[in-house]
């Protein structure tokens, strides 16, 4: 059953003064919340590696953010704004990233309204570090205020090197400012790798090579999934009812080897970020579709909620396995839109390193579905000790209730 839960009973005062503007000059050198047994403390991120459990496994999501914001102008001089989302022809992010010539994108556009189906803008060439690229783009389809955009340019570059050259990092809408050059190695993961993200998954941002060594030194397993973060994660649960909130589709990778660590059930789980526990948690279901018809498939928002799934976790950790035995895989790549709420049964995620998140959203929702409901009073206690918040804020360690 979907549950009945209104927005509203998920919000809370955040001042303009506690959101994290940039950065500060240590990755590593953020004030660090950990929620215990309903207990919460203080401590420094530095600390991490001594407050996990010993011979645990921790994952982290090793996508890369690409800037994928880019600025057009008409023949009229008016600016048109491009927001690259997830690639469409090719559809696959490898083979749109590697595209010489033209490639298409869905797109969120900026002055929509001023851009008609089939008129090419050119590029603004004054945000281009390279001024002689010549790159144009086209209005192929229009949906509300995203579209189907169609990039073409001349010379051998791939479109990954286009967006190097001529895009932006994408930073938070929240930031209230434009990207700066410290944004562009800040609003990264030390550990990215996979390109394909238009919003970093931020819990990541706290780590450091120094971190992650302790980490190993301490005898935790650490291991990667790959969710391309969509600019989903910014929008706004605008109706009072969350059952009304569309989320949007995002694709992972998670390899065989994982996999298989997951499905032994030995050890406990840290998730690095909530894009890490959305993956985990969504192989379950995956999972419980490939034992009833052979093959798994993308999970869809409300999965967990409209039926009773009484397969064990290792049961459908082992059908995908089996799947990609057949297959001939060594990862699995599916798309997910869960949404975790209140009530949510979490069956893979033990403990959850995340910042502290925006009122009345979605993020918000599975910080409280992880602690089943206390998160005001972890709020209150960051608000209290003058924790700093959103993407470039403070950290917790949260230990599942």
């Amino acid at each position: 059953m979907i549950p009945d839960l209104r927005i509203e009973d998920y919000d809370y005062n955040l001042p303009e003064s506690r959101i994290a503007k940039y950065p500060l000059a240590d990755r590593d050198g953020s004030k660090l919340l950990v929620y215990r047994d309903g207990t919460c403390t203080g401590d420094a991120f530095k600390n991490l590696p001594g407050l996990l459990p010993e011979d645990s496994l921790m994952v982290f999501n090793n996508t890369r953010v690409v800037p994928a914001r880019m600025f057009f102008r008409r023949e009229t001089g008016a600016r048109i704004e491009l927001f690259c989302l997830q690639p469409v022809l090719p559809a696959e992010y490898a083979s749109a990233f590697a595209s010489t010539g033209s490639c298409r994108w869905e797109c969120v556009i900026g002055n929509a309204k001023r851009w008609k189906e089939g008129e090419p803008l050119m590029y603004d060439t004054e945000d281009c570090a390279l001024s002689a690229t010549e790159l144009t783009a086209r209005l192929i389809v229009r949906e509300a205020q995203t579209g189907t955009v169609e990039f073409s340019w001349k010379g051998r570059a791939s479109f990954s090197e286009i967006l190097d050259m001529c895009g932006k990092v994408p930073i938070p809408p929240y930031l209230n400012r434009e990207t700066e050059s410290v944004d562009i190695e800040r609003y990264q993961t030390t550990y990215a790798l996979m390109r394909g993200s238009v919003a970093a998954p931020t819990a990541g941002l706290h780590f450091t090579e120094n971190t992650l060594e302790a980490i190993r030194r301490r005898g935790i397993d650490v291991e990667n999934i790959c969710l391309h973060v969509g600019a989903g994660t910014f929008l706004p649960v605008k109706s009072s009812r969350v059952a009304e909130h569309p989320m949007h589709r995002e694709p992972f990778t998670i390899k065989r080897t994982l996999l298989e660590k997951l499905a032994s059930g030995k050890r406990p789980v840290t998730a690095v970020g909530t894009t890490s526990v959305r993956t985990l948690e969504s192989l379950y279901y995956a999972g419980a579709v490939c034992i009833e018809e052979g093959h798994p498939r993308d999970v869809e928002q409300w999965d967990p909620y409209t039926r009773e799934w009484t397969y064990g976790t290792q049961e459908a950790l082992e059908a995908l396995l089996a799947y990609l035995d057949r297959s001939g895989l060594d990862e699995l790549s599916l798309g997910t839109r869960i949404i975790i709420v209140p009530g949510f049964r979490f069956r893979i995620a033990d403990a959850l390193v995340t910042n502290f998140h925006q009122p009345k959203s979605t993020l918000l929702l599975l910080v409280s579905a992880f602690v089943k409901g206390d998160w005001r009073s972890i709020y209150e206690y960051a608000l209290s000790n003058g924790c700093r918040f959103l993407s470039y804020g403070d950290s917790s360690l949260l230990f599942k209730r």
